[in-house]
């Protein structure tokens, strides 16, 4: 008897929550690829406003954040259209040195980097999601998709999103 795998790009497998191409995860996070730079980021910021009290503990405690400290200062410090810029060329896998050094972090580093700037986002250390920013349609039923998956396949998702952010200088 032969055996077979199926592998969805930019998915990561998860066997807790059914993360296997068709389910809810690899559906929502393949909306999610198809969206524009802008609405990927603000749906990140909504997301983690939403459900990013819930993420503080599952990601700094698994995620060695000190290793992304130095990209996160450097971030702050800029200017906010440097910021935006910044998380653009995230987004978009530009090849710059801040997208060559996210792209070593590991999965829960990425996570708690995201996670980290939303943080600042809502203190004001780094440039907010525009007031009277109205998302797209298919962004606002992205967010809906997440917002109605569980606990665990919502981190499984956000981990899915930021995971192929940035560039892999060793890929």
């Amino acid at each position: 008897m032969t055996y077979t795998t199926t592998f969805t790009p930019g998915v990561i497998p998860n066997p807790y929550t059914g993360n296997a191409p068709g389910s809810a995860i690899a559906a929502t996070t393949a909306l999610f690829n198809q969206l524009n730079t802008d609405d990927k980021l603000a749906l990140l910021w909504f997301a983690y406003t939403e459900i990013g009290k819930g993420i503080t503990p599952a990601a700094p405690g698994a995620a060695r954040l000190q290793l992304a400290e130095g990209l996160l200062e450097q971030i702050k410090a800029m200017s906010h259209s440097d910021q935006l810029r910044v998380m653009r060329e995230l987004a978009e896998k530009v090849n710059t040195p801040i997208c060559r050094s996210y792209g070593v972090l590991s999965i829960n580093t990425k996570l708690a980097f995201w996670y980290q700037l939303a943080e600042y986002m809502q203190q004001g250390f780094v440039v907010p999601v525009p007031v009277g920013y109205k998302a797209s349609t298919r962004a606002s039923r992205v967010l809906g998709d997440v917002i109605s998956l569980d606990y665990g396949q919502q981190i499984t998702f956000l981990r899915n999103a930021v995971v192929n952010m940035g560039v892999d200088p060793l890929a």
